[in-house]
């Protein structure tokens, strides 16, 4: 019986062990599969500018951060963090607003996010902002970024394609 004990002790000491590693990995699979951008990728903007965009993981790997810089202008951040079953975007713009956006609840690996505008930091009501953010992935090494920018009651989208740099 004493020996019954001790394994039962043990086998929780385990389980109460691991349960901080459990908690830190994601249950989002929309965020886990943002997760796979980490790197320097390159691409064009639809009228053929060259734009540089890179993925690091941050705050000990629950955020993703995003770091554009199209082609002689302002670098703008992106931060991706995973909310329950949803993932939410913060985009700090070059035109200096923060729009917040966010995806429906994703419950399996998804083939593109789709981002909708909920708020926002430094927006006057008639203020061009971006509204909409759609990231589609076509294989491990390409993806495409679909910006809506809103002004005026307008909206006007544009598509980024990108391949990841080559590490050679």
């Amino acid at each position: 019986m004493k020996k019954l004990g001790s394994m039962f002790l043990f086998s929780l000491a385990l389980i109460f062990s691991a349960w901080p590693l459990a908690a830190q990995k994601s249950a989002n699979p929309g965020y886990e599969k943002l997760k796979t951008l980490v790197g320097e990728w390159e691409g064009k903007t639809g009228d053929g500018t060259r734009i540089q965009v890179s993925y690091q993981l941050v705050s000990n790997g629950t955020a993703l951060l995003e770091t554009l810089q199209p082609s002689e202008k302002e670098t703008m951040l992106t931060l991706y963090v995973p909310d329950g079953a949803r993932v939410v975007v913060t985009h700090y713009c070059s035109a200096g607003n923060q729009p917040r956006m966010r995806t429906m609840a994703i419950a399996a690996t998804p083939a593109k996010l789709d981002f909708v505008f909920v708020g926002g930091t430094n927006l006057t009501s008639s203020a061009g902002h971006m509204h909409r953010l759609v990231v589609a992935f076509e294989d491990s090494n390409h993806f495409a970024q679909t910006w809506t920018w809103q002004e005026k009651g307008q909206d006007k989208a544009e598509t980024f394609r990108f391949a990841r740099k080559s590490t050679s």
